[in-house]
């Protein structure tokens, strides 16, 4: 097992909410994104953040503009904004939210250069798929799942599937493959060029996607205090990842793989992060987001709003990775310097 990044080395702060998305830049991964419920997507270069972490900043957002490390502000969203995907050619990226709309931006700019709208609620997800990252795929509380051309100026859908019986929390796109997670307690992948539907009931709302590298497991997130390590050509369950301290029965809490996937990462409903050994499903490590530092026992007490974790984004190139707080801030982990 490498060794974990177990030490805040940055403090992204300017969000005056919630933040609900994180997510690094493509190729060398030199910037994060935030974007939260202020209705703001922010651009930071996190090696210009905060050295050090002042204790002032542990007890509230600041809403100055000008916090350290700050690239960029993107202002376009009239509701919360609940997800961020960044293309391959980091030029572009898209958001969504609550205003039931899909916004492709343009990074330079800070300009939208196209605005999907169409779904009768909040958008919980948009990632980008396709060959050269050609369409857009987003996924709604209307319980349906949508298809966007990112190179025309048609502004419908390609494709709408509504097999989903409640809200459609998360989507990713692999190959010639559509996968879903809805509320309903099923996963479902389309498989595009076959035509066909495959479905795996997990039995519980699911929050979160991810997949592996090889694409042959897929990582699933649900409101049984549970991640699961699934088997994407059978449906079975390989891995199930749980500890004492993990709650998450309420809220929409994002779970990732890092570290080449050796490593399960996932926020929770009650400040904590958890970090567990892939194989062997053993909790590594915890982490108090809000103190921003590793603890070994039980989190008690704590404002419950301020204390979730939505998000978390392992960086692809460093052992680095940030976790999304309620409290505003994001925290970014790494090795000891």
């Amino acid at each position: 097992m490498p060794p974990f990044p177990t030490t805040p080395i940055a403090l992204l702060t300017g969000h005056t909410g919630p933040v609900h998305a994180v997510a690094y830049s493509s190729g060398a991964a030199s910037y994060i994104l935030t974007g939260g419920a202020d209705r703001t997507i922010r651009l930071y270069n996190p090696q210009k953040a905060l050295p050090t972490i002042p204790s002032s900043a542990l007890t509230r957002p600041t809403s100055n503009t000008a916090a350290p490390g700050l690239v960029n502000k993107y202002s376009a969203h009239g509701y919360e904004v609940l997800s961020i995907d960044v293309n391959e050619a980091n030029d572009r990226f898209v958001s969504t939210g609550g205003d039931k709309t899909v916004f492709l931006w343009d990074v330079q700019t800070a300009q939208t250069v196209r605005r999907w709208s169409g779904h009768a609620g909040r958008v919980n997800r948009g990632v980008f798929g396709g060959d050269g990252d050609s369409v857009v795929v987003s996924a709604s509380f209307d319980g349906t799942v949508r298809i966007w051309d990112a190179k025309s100026t048609s502004y419908k859908p390609i494709m709408t599937f509504d097999e989903a019986k409640d809200s459609v929390t998360d989507v990713l796109v692999r190959d010639g493959e559509i996968i879903s997670g809805s509320v309903d307690g099923k996963v479902r992948a389309y498989d595009l060029r076959m035509g066909m539907c495959q479905v795996d009931v997990i039995g519980h709302p699911v929050t979160s996607l991810s997949i592996s590298k090889k694409g042959t497991e897929m990582l699933v997130s649900s409101l049984d205090s549970t991640v699961r390590l699934m088997d994407r050509t059978n449906g079975q369950l390989l891995k199930a990842y749980r500890d004492e301290a993990f709650v998450n029965t309420d809220l929409r809490v994002r779970s990732t793989l890092g570290l080449n996937d050796s490593v399960v990462v996932s926020g929770s409903d009650d400040g904590m992060v958890f970090a567990w050994d892939l194989l062997e499903g053993e909790c590594l490590h915890k982490f108090r987001h809000t103190e921003m530092r590793e603890v070994k026992g039980k989190r008690v007490g704590g404002d419950k709003k301020k204390d979730i974790v939505s998000a978390v984004s392992f960086c692809p190139s460093r052992k680095e990775w940030a976790s999304a707080g309620g409290d505003g801030h994001v925290v970014v982990w790494g090795m000891h310097r």
